[in-house]
């Protein structure tokens, strides 16, 4: 086996997403990643320093690319707040929909991956916390949300719209009523911080 060829990081990542797909991650191995790119396992390690280091990149790649999308919708500036914030959790749901239909075996897969590497998910979360914080920001400064703390209703709005995006509610996702009842729960919560202050409709 050669060691002589040149890899890169990124290389190696999409060989593992590939043996990840083929062994699943219980049987995938770094000799199984090496023996895909034609290289020793020792290669693989000057990159990557052990198993769990590449599994976690490997993790981290995939929830970027997955959700790449949302960082450019959070911050354009085009749309007003309300809509941008409306777009943006539609999106987030639509993404994670579609990857359960185009490769469900690696959805399950990278479901498990990011159980394992809690810091990878937490994050994540972090910075989709974050876009939204930024949105309702915008919103605060525009006059179309109520001055509340950014960072507190972020929260809320994830939390509030788990079932929409968290791999636990997946097999809910294809029902026919799920977008519309995500529609729903959104005009609640746009109009929750729309609503002036100390104003509670019955």
């Amino acid at each position: 086996m050669s060691t002589t060829r040149t890899l890169d990081a990124e290389a190696i990542l999409t060989a593992t997403e590939s043996v990840l797909r083929r062994h699943g991650p219980e049987k995938a191995t770094v000799r199984d990643v090496a023996r895909a790119l034609g290289v020793s396992h020792a290669s693989v390690y000057r990159h990557f320093p052990s198993k769990t280091a590449l599994r976690e990149a490997v993790t981290r790649r995939w929830i970027s690319r997955a959700h790449e999308g949302l960082e450019p919708l959070a911050t354009d500036t085009r749309l007003p707040p309300p809509e941008r914030l409306r777009a943006w959790l539609t999106t987030l749901f639509t993404c994670k929909r579609d990857m359960t239909s185009e490769d469900p075996e690696l959805f399950a897969t990278f479901s498990i991956l990011v159980a394992e590497h809690r810091a990878a998910a937490t994050d994540h979360v972090a910075d989709l916390i974050g876009q939204l914080r930024g949105i309702i920001t915008d919103g605060v400064r525009t006059g179309d949300f109520t001055p509340t703390d950014p960072t507190a209703a972020a929260h809320t709005l994830f939390n509030a719209t788990m079932a929409y995006h968290h791999p636990a509610h997946a097999p809910d996702w294809h029902a026919p009523e799920t977008e519309p009842a995500l529609q729903s729960v959104c005009t609640l919560l746009i109009n929750g911080l729309s609503a002036p202050p100390g104003r509670h409709d019955a």
